[in-house]
């Protein structure tokens, strides 16, 4: 994927930039997949998918986001 010749601002670049973070998020999760398989062999695949689907909703060490600082209310005023 390439941001040549497209507008920093322009909707190719925000579009660009969109896929990009898709995936970075993708690849996490079969990174973290494969993760889970390496340190559980013996659980199922559905056991996996769980763990994977609790990391995902709970993230721990990110519980509030990924940003420093204390969570606010949103939208803010």
């Amino acid at each position: 994927m390439s941001l040549e010749g497209a507008r920093p601002d322009g909707p190719e670049a925000a579009a660009a930039r969109l896929r990009l973070a898709l995936d970075l998020f993708e690849t996490g999760v079969r990174i973290m997949r494969q993760r889970l398989l390496r340190q559980h062999p013996g659980l199922t695949p559905g056991e996996i998918d769980e763990r994977l689907d609790r990391w995902l909703l709970e993230r721990p060490g990110a519980e509030f986001g990924d940003s420093p600082g204390r969570p606010g209310p949103w939208p803010r005023r």
